[in-house]
């Protein structure tokens, strides 16, 4: 299985904005962005942002959308093309996709401080969806399906310690109604377009694709 090694930091450094991929540190004065606030590399700070091809943008969208979500090159492609026969706006339908992802609902649900965290949660088997271990991180979410902590797990240090951030956790997504009691959470509704909140124009993807 193919793994992504590049240092998280430098994917941000790279979008020259915030992407929030490791989670706490990121709002810390030891975010990269704060520290080197420019492009890797040894002509990172004279590299100009504006002069950029059409091609070149298209390029960075998806490239930020990718790092955004965690995932590769393979994934991200199959995503597109289980969406592009949709009807619907087909940039809108990969984003939703990509929300719609099991390892980013535990990340909005708040069970982990990153994306990859939450990834790994799931590939540990510490997450349950309907009451069943699930550990495919990329399983798209239904609406009605509940994801929750298993039961054999609930007593782990991990989710002890922010247990009760969850109970004074006011910002869940509006799409997303959460049992403090019971650890879970259930999937009311599709995330609209502000719910997902991501600042790219995904239909530059499309473009990229359509090449």
């Amino acid at each position: 299985m193919a793994r992504d090694t590049e240092a998280k930091c430098r994917k941000c450094r790279r979008a020259m904005e915030k992407l929030f991929l490791k989670g706490d540190r990121c709002n810390g004065p030891k975010c990269a962005m704060i520290k080197r606030a420019y492009i890797p590399g040894v002509h990172g700070k004279k590299m100009s942002r504006g002069n950029r091809s059409e091609y070149g943008i298209q390029l960075s969208a998806k490239q930020k959308i990718k790092r955004i979500y965690g995932i590769m090159e393979r994934q991200f492609r199959k995503h597109f093309d289980d969406v592009k026969h949709k009807k619907g706006v087909t940039g809108d339908l990969l984003l939703l996709r990509l929300e719609m992802r099991l390892d980013n609902v535990v990340y909005r649900m708040g069970f982990a401080s990153s994306r990859a965290q939450a990834r790994q949660l799931v590939n540990h088997g510490l997450i349950s969806v309907d009451g069943k271990k699930m550990t495919i991180p990329s399983c798209e979410i239904k609406i009605g399906q509940v994801i929750g902590i298993r039961d054999s797990k609930k007593e782990s240090n991990y989710f002890k310690n922010i247990e009760l951030g969850l109970k004074n956790k006011k910002d869940f997504p509006a799409w997303v109604t959460f049992d403090a009691q019971k650890m879970q959470g259930t999937v009311t509704s599709l995330p609209l377009k502000e719910d997902i909140g991501i600042n790219v124009d995904a239909q530059v993807v499309v473009e990229y694709y359509s090449r």
